[in-house]
Parts: structure tokens; C-alpha cells; sequence
């Protein structure tokens, strides 16, 4: 689903503070599903971890003895974490970028964004190169204080979740939370914290922490297996290249991250935080730190066949997605060669129905999973962790779909049971 969104009406902000006052909006099982989650994710990310770098990729009963492997911080870890955080932040201030208006958000309010993420990387990507030439950073110190730094960004993302719950408090918006705190700790008491006028802590976490944190570890996941080994697999190339493509592409089109459900929709929460700070540089990245172990030798005729079906999944993602953002900021912009249909609702926005959208509400979620299972192909079949983005990523955004749903549902009423009955598929077009 995608519309262009009016300024907040007083009815509409009324709707909003009912639902919120009856509770019909909590997710995730509510705030027992939230302490759940509070508590399993991190377990869920040391798990991996474990599994990989101290049983060869293979899965291992939980048990007394499984605890002493957990990896503690190490003061070499805590100065990587931080020296990093610093770093990304003094490129997001110094660095120049443009400044961009977002989307009407749920109150009305359009947020300004400082972008210079694609710059940011290259200078990252760079200076991490000099510094591996000149002997100075190994790929080996980073495999040996992986660990230490898992835990290390765990309780960072704990502290953080905290600072901006209670800093959400401060803001002047009409945020919605649930009165709940353990629910409102792990979904976020507000939407967009930020320091000062355009430091937006969510998009820079985002985007600086979590994108450019998992293309970072992965290419020292394959300085450590030259290190160890005197050479690069084709396997380790191909995971790298394609996840390289996915950052990169990102940040090319960084303004489009600024009409998504994540910065619109989301709170900034435990949920999010844990998720940019821990989940995606650490989980993300499993394949490479699965090669650093192993040789699948998939036969050399496959690569080329993981790739072209990984650049398939790309062209869906990216055009679906450049398809929603240029009719959400230009509606009169053409669709494959067409003027766009849409259908337009009673409350003076409109739903997209041409292109990928008029095949499925979310075929970019489509090409999402196939790029998601093309990274972890490389990885061959003896083991499941280097699957576990594939095998997370597709019921987390099943659901996010049907949270999408039930919010769209409450917020067009009729009009999104006639949008439904046009675009009839949720992501796969002709089956789901």
C-alpha cells in the first residue's frame, strides 16, 4: 500500500487517541510479547554467534554449559563500539549532504533529513582500505573481538533504548504510546528523537549503524579469511559483492528511505534500536562470518545463476519501491510508460494500483526475500545459521504486512476493502 498523506485533521488525531485509549493498536502479542522479544532477540544473535564461531555452523542444545560460551565485552571491544559510533557521527555532521522534506507524518508534521550516506560510505569504505594496507587494522582482530563486540553493542542497545524512551518524553508531537512501559520502551514513546534540527537518531542509526556496521564486518570477515587462508573463495566474493550492491544502492537512493514504514510508522523503540544496532550488522553479515570457516565449493557455473537471481530480486525491490516513492512525491509521474491508476479514498489520499503495486501490496517485500535467500546460497547446505536471514526475514515481513493491513484497515475503512478486492495479493502475485 502506498498513499500521499494530507496534514493531520482534528478527527483524524481524535481516532488516533481512541485507539490508543482502547489498546487496539499494540502489536507483537502486546507488552507479554514485547518482554519476550526484550529478552530473546539479544539471546537469539549470542546463539548465532555461538553456533558459528564455536561449533562450526552447527546447532546446539541450549544448556548450562552453552552459558560459559557466552562472549563477554572486552575493553578493546567497548573501544571499537565506541570509536566506531563516534566516527559515523562526526561523518554525519562534518560531511557535507542535502537537506530533504519527508512525508506528512501521522500528526501532520514534515521532518527535514540531512542525507549524506553514500558519501559516508565511500570515505568509510576508504579510509578502512588505507588503514588495511598500511598494516595498521586485520581482519583477524575484528573475527577474535566479534564476539566481545556482540555483547558490547547488546548493552549499548539496552542503555540506548532507555535514553530514548525517556528523551521521547520531551517531544512536543502527538506521539501515540500505550501507557505501558515495557511496551513502550520496545515499541518507543516517540517517533522521530533528534538532537537538534536535523540530527534524526533513527535514520542515522538506520542507515550509519546498521547498513554500513553489517558491509563493514562482512568485508572484515573476508580480510579475515585471506588472513587465515592466503585467499578470497568465490563464495566469499559473491556473498560480499551482493551485499556491497544492496548498501550501495541504499544509500543511491537514501531520500526513498524516507517514505517508509519504518520512519513514518514506527516508533523508535528497543524494537528498532536493538534492530539497528545488533540485528543487522551482526546478524546480517553471518555468511561471511560462516565462510570464514568454510569452503562450500559451489560449482563455479552456480555463481552466475545466485547472482542473476539475486539482480532479479533487485529490479522488483528497487522498482517497486521507486514506483511507491516518485508517486507518493509526484502523483502524476508515469508508470511503466503509463499514467498511474490509483483509488482515491474519502479521507483525500490516494492508494496506488498500477505497476507492482497493482500485482500485490507489497511486491518489494518479494524481491526483498529473493535477495535475502541469493546471499545466503553461497553458504551451500551443510548448516543452517548462514539461513537464518532468510529464515527470520520472511515471517517478519509477513507480519509487517499484516500490521500494515490492520492499520490501513482502521484508517480507510471501505475504501481499503475495495483497494483489496482490486490488488487481491499481499506479496506474491497470483499465490499469497
Amino acid at each position: 500500500m502506498t498513499s500521499i498523506a494530507p496534514p493531520a485533521t482534528d478527527a483524524a488525531e481524535g481516532t488516533a487517541k481512541k485507539a490508543r485509549a482502547k489498546g487496539d493498536h499494540t502489536h507483537f502479542g502486546g507488552p507479554l510479547g514485547a518482554t519476550i522479544l526484550i529478552v530473546f532477540l539479544p539471546l537469539i544473535s549470542i546463539y548465532l554467534w555461538i553456533s558459528i564461531h564455536r561449533h562450526g555452523g552447527e546447532l546446539v542444545l541450549p544448556s548450562r554449559a552453552l552459558l560459559s560460551e557466552i562472549p563477554l565485552p572486552t575493553p578493546r571491544s567497548a573501544a571499537l563500539l565506541f570509536g566506531w559510533l563516534a566516527f559515523q557521527v562526526a561523518l554525519q555532521v562534518l560531511l557535507p549532504g542535502k537537506v530533504v522534506t519527508g512525508l506528512a507524518q501521522r500528526d501532520g508534521v514534515r521532518m527535514q533529513y540531512k542525507l549524506n550516506g553514500l558519501i559516508s560510505l565511500v570515505v568509510t569504505l576508504a579510509l578502512g582500505a588505507s588503514l588495511y594496507a598500511a598494516g595498521l587494522i586485520r581482519g583477524q582482530v575484528v573475527l577474535e573481538e566479534l564476539g566481545p563486540l556482540l555483547s558490547c553493542s547488546i548493552l549499548f542497545a539496552f542503555a540506548f533504548s532507555l535514553f530514548i524512551y525517556l528523551y521521547g518524553f520531551t517531544s512536543q508531537r502527538d506521539e501515540e504510546r500505550s501507557g505501558i512501559l515495557v511496551y513502550d520502551y520496545f515499541m518507543g514513546s516517540s517517533l522521530n528523537p533528534r538532537i537538534g534540527k536535523l540530527f534524526d537518531l533513527k535514520l542515522f542509526f538506520e542507515s550509519k549503524i546498521g547498513m554500513t556496521t553489517w558491509i563493514v564486518l562482512a568485508f572484515a570477515m573476508a580480510c579475515a579469511q585471506y588472513e587465515r587462508t592466503g585467499s578470497l573463495s568465490k563464495e566469499m566474493v559473491l556473498v560480499c559483492v551482493l551485499q556491497l550492491w544492496y548498501v550501495v544502492d541504499f544509500y543511491w537512493f537514501e531520500d526513498a528511505m524516507l517514505t517508509t514504514w519504518d520512519i513514518n510508522y514506527e516508533n523508535y523503540g528497543f524494537m528498532l534500536a536493538q534492530g539497528f544496532i545488533v540485528w543487522m550488522p551482526f546478524n546480517f553479515s553471518l555468511q561471511a562470518q560462516y565462510l570464514v570457516y568454510h569452503q562450500p565449493n559451489i560449482p563455479l557455473a552456480v555463481i552466475p545463476l545466485i547472482a542473476l537471481f539475486n539482480f532479479a530480486g533487485y529490479y522488483v525491490f528497487r522498482a517497486s519501491n521507486l514506483q511507491k516513492h516518485n508517486f507518493r512525491t509526484d502523483p502524476n509521474a508515469q508508470i511503466w510508460g503509463k499514467p498511474p491508476t490509483f483509488l482515491q479514498t474519502k479521507r483525500g489520499t490516494k492508494l496506488l494500483t498500477s505497476g507492482f503495486w497493482g500485482l500485490a501490496r507489497h511486491t518489494n517485500y518479494l524481491g526483498d526475500l529473493m535477495m535475502a535467500l541469493a546471499w545466503c546460497l553461497p553458504s551451500g547446505f551443510s548448516h543452517i545459521p548462514p539461513y537464518f536471514y532468510f529464515i527470520y526475514f520472511a515471517p517478519l515481513l509477513i507480519d509487517r504486512e499484516r500490521r500494515d493491513h490492520k492499520v490501513c484497515a482502521q484508517k480507510y475503512g471501505q475504501d481499503w476493502e475495495t483497494y483489496c478486492a482490486k490488488v487481491k495479493y499481499r506479496i506474491v502475485p497470483g499465490i499469497y
